[in-house]
């Protein structure tokens, strides 16, 4: 990893080719198919329902409630669902019930969209759920139709969004997989950095390794995002019961990751104040590139478990080796220090090939 350096800088496309660059759109499309597909269903379903089942002559709340409750959000799990659908039907209720005792208006719409935002506001601390209302409040208070004729069509397109959450699940193993990659991919280019840096003594490249690792933090997020997206959609859904083991795993090498990523922040200062000196340090390069073959073979455990044992081996040999006096005998206290940094670094990963805590830390040589 040390060998080719790695750039300090990237090529971001500007002007008329960012523009023109149809690789964003693709990227947004292909995140967002199966939201796509989830509200067209739903929506149509519950529109068709409302219409030809229950007779309502325009339905319109069925779809509109369907639509807002899934969105095109990552984090499509079904309380999330719920709640937004909750919040819409609180709009909707409120604003039949003073249609009945008011009348229609536009001193009624302001007084509907107040009691609205007041009563959603004291029911939940989610700002969405509060705006879901005032919107479903704002359609009835301008709509046409019998009364709770609209409330009924809302609980359809509720009752059609949480049945497809489950029969057409958004989020699957093979898309949270993709958000690992990133976080893997990301990790990796931290570490690469920060070992070029100590192989050089290059304080500038220690402190891009440092900015890099400072922004992992997002890339953790969007990987427990979308992980606990999918686990609890695949606790209703019939079709992805043999991916809750397969998730229960993932979340165990996230959780251990984030940790890893969070100490890796701390190799990163004492990189950067090491390197002011200019000084090469191989030893402790050789060792941070050691780790990061461990956690590239963590990445790949993803999807084949089978290669968890072989990350564990390959970590255990670096673990039993952080004993800085006898790594770096004769070194000053700064390195003693950077050797020490990479010690919770080093149980986080063994962590993450399924090694309980303490055994992690029993392979950790004693100071």
């Amino acid at each position: 990893m040390t060998d080719a350096p790695p750039p300090l800088t990237v090529q971001v496309p500007t002007g008329w080719r960012r523009r023109l660059d149809p690789r964003p759109g693709l990227a947004r499309l292909r995140d967002s198919a199966a939201a796509i597909v989830q509200i067209v269903v739903a929506a149509t379903g519950a529109y068709v329902f409302a219409n030809m089942v229950l007779g309502h002559p325009a339905p319109l709340l069925a779809a509109t409630v369907t639509i807002s409750s899934l969105g095109l959000v990552r984090d499509a799990r079904p309380r999330r669902v719920l709640e937004t659908v909750l919040g819409m039907l609180v709009g909707i209720l409120v604003a039949e019930l003073l249609l009945i005792v008011a009348g229609s208006g536009w001193w009624q719409l302001g007084l509907a969209l107040a009691l609205t935002l007041t009563v959603a506001r004291f029911l939940s601390p989610q700002a969405s759920f509060a705006i879901a209302a005032a919107i479903q409040s704002l359609i009835v208070m301008v709509s046409l139709g019998a009364p709770f004729l609209r409330l009924v069509d809302g609980i359809v397109g509720g009752v059609a969004a949480l049945l497809v959450t489950a029969l057409v699940p958004r989020s699957t193993v093979r898309v949270e997989v993709r958000d690992a990659r990133r976080l893997f991919t990301a990790a990796d280019g931290v570490i690469a950095t920060l070992a070029y840096a100590l192989s050089r003594g290059e304080r500038l490249r220690a402190e891009r390794g440092l900015e890099k690792a400072r922004a992992v933090g997002s890339v953790v997020d969007a990987w427990r995002t979308s992980l606990e997206s999918g686990a609890a959609i695949a606790r209703i859904s019939p079709f992805l019961r043999r991916q809750r083991d397969e998730l229960a795993r993932h979340q165990r090498i996230c959780q251990s990751v984030d940790l890893a990523t969070r100490n890796l922040r701390v190799v990163a200062r004492r990189v950067v104040y090491l390197s002011s000196d200019g000084q090469p340090r191989p030893v402790a390069a050789s060792i941070l590139t050691d780790l990061a073959r461990g956690m590239q073979l963590i990445a790949a455990s993803l999807e084949d478990i089978s290669l968890e044992p072989a990350a564990r081996e390959s970590l255990r040999a670096v673990a039993v080796r952080l004993d800085p006096p006898r790594l770096l005998p004769g070194a000053g206290l700064g390195e003693h220090n950077l050797i020490v940094a990479m010690r919770p670094l080093a149980v986080d990963l063994l962590m993450a090939t399924g090694m309980s805590s303490d055994e992690a830390h029993a392979t950790i040589p004693r100071i």
